[in-house]
């Protein structure tokens, strides 16, 4: 599993972060950081919930 930003959709309000803060931050200037683009499974339920969380649909899984 991968996590993708569209960081032309993304516009850092930060409820990715709200729903998984170990993967997902907010930096000051807004832009996002993702903290580990390729996530273990055990963290599938954390990025799943980020990924429906995201009010500008800017995030999405890719499977490997």
């Amino acid at each position: 599993m991968r996590i993708v930003v569209d960081r032309n959709r993304c516009t850092g309000l930060g409820m990715c972060e709200a729903e998984a803060p170990d993967l997902f931050e907010v930096q000051d200037d807004g832009t996002l950081l993702v903290l580990n683009e390729t996530p273990d499974a055990g963290c599938r339920q954390d990025v799943e919930a980020a990924v429906e969380g995201c009010p500008t649909e800017a995030l999405s899984i890719v499977e490997d």
